[in-house]
């Protein structure tokens, strides 16, 4: 398990846990999905039915009971360079653009869903610890930066008392959050810090940032609209827009699906329990294809929001449903309540989140695993701040995989006798692969050896075309030579690769019926060739 989360009970959750940790969630999902819809550029109103969307969908149908979906910033930086590029083939209205990035939405949830029935998700399993040691270090990261512009206003830093007032109530929010759990588990720390921090603000006359203010300085104008309405989006269909679309529309997929699946991994870990990816990608395509129709952002799994949940006792799809419905009757009836909370409350909980989902035990183990690991960790971590997570993710994989590759490659080896017959055996070590048949090959003493030779794979493991190809040279140079090699002890499966391979393999392969035989019959070969020898000689 990623250690770091020591805070998180693993006990199971309650309908009161479910409603409480979903309240909790609602009100911290507002300044993000606002602040992603700022990114991208787009109206916050879009961010929050996107928001909605995402997470009634999956709370639903989703994989992973307990996880929350909303807006990201994984997403929304990707929405912004769509939108950029749509702009410069001289589709730069506002309509236009909303219309575009609908569209491309839809081809992503189409993805997603076709991964998902194609049952691929099962792939996350090839992430490797440290691939995702790297990732939560990176999202924690990346989550306190986002936070600290809730210390601008218009862009600029906050001084004065203005920004020790912001200090102090994040802090405070801290503290609670910190402490409360000590005393009693019955209500969320979170949302409690939450309650008692805008109390203090709102009747106490403090003066500092809320969520109206927020908004307003970002250029909207509040977080109250109707419910989202149906529409079908319509582009100019022509090549060089869809040109532009499709690889965008790919690459939200995969960051939507990688960002989701890895969290629910991570879930997985912390409670203790086990989700279903291909359902995950399922849900998480049909919210996107969704949002594509109803005028929302899109978005995939949230690990902040998901820590606040998992941390507040949210552990059944209640309590999704409860943030995504609360959010909802925020933006219909509660919007002014909730333009009133002040965002120190909501930096201070996401602070916590922070501290959560670090992976503070990164500093102990760092000296104590292979170094391989070590670089792999801090690839994945600096990547997701630098660029993102789908190629931080991509290149530990990448990484890790490279250095396993030159791990077993090295591995190969050779044990080689000669018995008493005069035959010689090469007993084949480790898994011979792409990495490993230019080792492989140079075992072997051709013009010395023999006439008659075995080689046995009963320890090792025939895996691709090209030890296939390198078992058929060896083969060859025998044969050329004019001697005898037979290869013995291989598996069912290697026997099919090879024999759908080149046919100079096919009269050499021993099955264990027939290994005595072949024996036999170099003895009886030897023994000739030694009679013949002796009337010569005589």
């Amino acid at each position: 398990m990623v250690k770091g989360f020591t805070f998180i009970d693993k006990k199971q959750g309650s309908i009161k846990d479910d409603i409480l940790s979903g309240l909790t969630v609602a009100l911290a999902l507002v300044p993000e999905a606002v602040a992603f819809a700022f990114v991208a550029g787009i109206s916050p109103i879009i961010g929050l039915y996107g928001a909605f969307m995402m997470g009634i969908i999956t709370s639903v149908f989703g994989g992973r009971p307990g996880m929350i979906s909303g807006a990201t910033g994984a997403m929304a930086v990707v929405m912004v360079k769509l939108l950029k590029d749509v702009g410069e083939l001289g589709y730069a209205d506002n309509f236009s653009l909303l219309q575009t990035l609908f569209v491309t939405l839809i081809i992503a949830g189409m993805i997603q869903i076709l991964v998902g029935v194609l049952k691929l998700g099962k792939f996350i399993r090839l992430i490797p610890h440290s691939v995702m040691m790297g990732f939560v270090n990176g999202l924690a990261i990346v989550i306190f930066t986002s936070q600290l512009d809730m210390f601008k206003v218009g862009g600029e830093w906050l001084s004065g008392g203005s920004m020790y007032i912001m200090i102090g109530l994040v802090v405070l929010t801290m503290v609670i959050s910190y402490v409360l759990p000590k005393f009693t588990k019955r209500i969320p720390a979170a949302l409690t810090a939450i309650l008692v921090v805008s109390a203090i603000v709102i009747f106490g006359g403090v003066d500092t940032e809320t969520v109206k203010s927020f908004i307003v300085s970002g250029g909207g104008e509040g977080i109250s609209a109707g419910l989202p309405e149906f529409n079908i989006p319509v582009i100019p269909f022509n090549w060089p827009l869809i040109k532009v679309i499709l690889p965008y529309a790919f690459i939200l997929a995969a960051i939507g699906l990688i960002e989701s699946l890895m969290t629910l991994s991570l879930i997985d870990e912390l409670t203790e329990t086990h989700g279903n990816g291909n359902r995950e990608a399922i849900a998480q395509g049909t919210a996107n294809v969704v949002n594509g129709f109803f005028g929302g952002m899109g978005g995939c799994a949230m690990i902040g929001q998901s820590i606040i949940n998992i941390k507040s006792g949210g552990r059944g799809r209640l309590s999704g449903i409860v943030a995504a419905v609360a959010l909802l009757l925020f933006i219909l009836f509660g919007s002014e309540y909730i333009e009133m909370v002040p965002i120190a409350a909501l930096v201070g909980v996401m602070f916590m989140v922070v501290i959560g989902t670090f992976a503070w035990s990164t500093f102990k183990v760092i000296n104590k695993i292979p170094l391989s690991d070590a670089i792999v960790i801090a690839t994945v971590t600096l990547l997701t701040v630098i660029f993102d997570l789908a190629i931080a993710v991509l290149a530990g994989v990448i990484i890790s995989a490279l250095v396993f590759a030159w791990e077993n490659a090295i591995r190969i080896r050779a044990r080689k006798h000669i018995d008493e017959r005069g035959i010689k055996h090469y007993e084949i070590y480790g898994p011979l692969f792409f990495g490993s048949v230019s080792l492989f090959q140079e075992k072997f003493d051709v013009e010395s050896d023999p006439e008659e030779v075995i080689i046995s794979f009963k320890e090792s493991k025939v895996a691709d075309q090209s030890a296939i190809e390198a078992i058929n040279k060896i083969t060859a140079r025998y044969l050329k030579a004019g001697k005898t090699v037979m290869l013995h002890h291989l598996s069912k499966d290697c026997i099919q690769l090879i024999e759908r391979a080149e046919n100079i393999c096919d009269a050499n392969i021993l099955h264990e019926k027939d290994y005595f035989v072949a024996i036999d019959n170099f003895k009886r070969r030897i023994d000739e060739k030694k009679q013949k020898e002796s009337v010569v000689n005589n």
